[in-house]
């Protein structure tokens, strides 16, 4: 990897704390379609998907939008008082910001509420360039949401790292030629799957790591 200028971020469970909402809604979907509630680690496993693609797997006897629509319902009337961010988030955008860095959101959440959460905290301002679930058709793990976000920014693909919380992150990265940061306050990939093949190339305790990581890339 050569010198980093650009760095794209995740937005669930990577910057923001949103864990709790959304396994909260995907309880209240299941018990609303199923009259019980799903495995825990089940609903962690799809944290990253699609929503509509992960519809559909869950709920394959009901029509996605309907599934979709309940989820929602709850969700967006617990989004904005449920979320924060996480811990050294807002100083590390500072850093980064503060030595030049080109900085993206790369998300497969809805433009709406990722916009909600990133104004409640102040940190829309931080991001030259944004993609979410509503600017494209095909989603992580799929390069095209890094791609079209580096092509918005300018940035190549081995000038840029993308920092996320699961392995769609990690796989689209991949699939981007984009380095790969994976945050120590994820929840969704087993000790097996960081250390396996498919692991990501780096990963970090704390936010501020990252900075050690790209500042010594700069030093080669």
């Amino acid at each position: 990897m050569g010198k980093i200028t650009t760095v794209l971020f995740d937005f669930d469970g990577t910057i923001m704390d949103t864990n709790g909402v959304i396994i909260d809604s995907w309880q209240h979907t299941f018990r609303t379609l199923t009259g019980k509630e799903g495995r825990e680690e089940d609903i962690i496993r799809t944290f990253g998907e699609p929503l509509s693609y992960t519809m559909e797997k869950t709920f394959p006897d009901i029509p996605v939008e309907e599934a979709i629509g309940v989820y929602r319902s709850y969700h967006w009337d617990n989004f904005g008082e449920r979320i924060t961010v996480f811990p050294g988030i807002v100083e590390l955008l500072e850093q980064l910001k503060v030595r030049g860095y080109s900085l993206g959101l790369v998300t497969s959440r809805l433009k709406g509420t990722t916009m909600e959460g990133l104004e409640k905290y102040r940190l829309e301002h931080f991001f030259d360039a944004m993609v979410t679930c509503d600017d494209t058709d095909r989603h992580k793990p799929d390069p095209e949401p890094i791609l079209i976000a580096l092509e918005r920014l300018g940035s190549a693909p081995e000038e840029s790292v993308m920092v996320g919380d699961t392995r769609f992150d990690v796989l689209c990265a991949r699939n981007a030629g984009v380095a790969s940061v994976l945050v120590a306050w994820q929840m969704a990939m087993s000790q097996e799957e960081i250390s396996g093949p498919l692991g990501p190339d780096h990963y970090i305790e704390t936010p501020e790591e990252l900075l050690t990581i790209l500042e010594g890339e700069k030093g080669e």
